[in-house]
């Protein structure tokens, strides 16, 4: 059995695209059926706002307006075109009920899940609770509920956040992306040496991954 096709994805649990290009990754790959390749696909940290405060006062649209200084009639143009992409990509996003918040501690749950082997549940979990379902993921009570619903353990979740102890694993993802010259996110690098920037459809996944495959057996041959 060869190696799985390892896909690293710097993404942000609070960006739009990143949510999207989840699900056209996973379009990509079941577009390939029974040839699909196995995959190992691990998240890593990106804040896209670093300094937002943990309980933003405000919708999105106030948010977006004063960070991006966008007129509010703009802001509302681009909201309904991602919503429309998501809708497109099976997602159903409510970005009226959104609760903007930092999302460190969201990515030092994540690094908690990754060691215990459950990731990628708890990103899909995330995503979805902060995109469909309104929910406030920047403090510690609200996380650990989350995380308790994808298998993870309550106490030990908390411990985790409550002791930052997977702080500096997310500064090194951050570290990791400078380093890559990512400054934008998703960004997607497949086996360490392709890159594909943004939520690009499924198909340019699945041609990426067709490339790999048949290089891998052309090495092999």
């Amino acid at each position: 059995m060869s190696e799985p096709i390892k896909i690293d994805i710097w993404s942000d649990i609070a960006c739009p695209w990143c949510y999207i290009g989840k699900r056209h990754l996973e379009s990509g790959i079941a577009a390939l059926g029974a040839d699909a390749p196995d995959v190992e696909i691990e998240y890593h940290s990106f804040e896209l706002a670093p300094d937002t405060p943990v309980d933003f006062q405000g919708s999105e649209v106030d948010f977006l307006a004063k960070h991006k200084g966008l007129p509010v009639a703009q802001v509302h143009q681009m909201l309904e075109r991602v919503t429309g992409v998501a809708a497109a990509a099976g997602l159903d996003y409510d970005f009226d009920a959104l609760q903007h918040t930092k999302t460190l501690k969201a990515h030092e749950l994540l690094h908690f899940a990754k060691e215990q082997g459950l990731q990628l549940e708890l990103t899909e979990r995330l995503m979805r609770a902060y995109f469909t379902e309104g929910r406030h993921l920047g403090r510690v009570d609200d996380l650990v509920a989350l995380a308790t619903e994808v298998g993870l353990d309550a106490d030990a979740a908390r411990a985790a956040l409550e002791s930052g102890r997977f702080a500096a694993d997310v500064q090194a993802d951050i570290a990791q992306a400078g380093a890559y010259g990512i400054n934008g996110v998703p960004f997607f690098v497949f086996e360490g040496k392709y890159g594909v920037s943004g939520a690009q459809p499924a198909e340019v996944f699945t041609q990426v991954l067709t490339q790999v495959a048949g290089e891998r057996d052309e090495a092999a041959a």
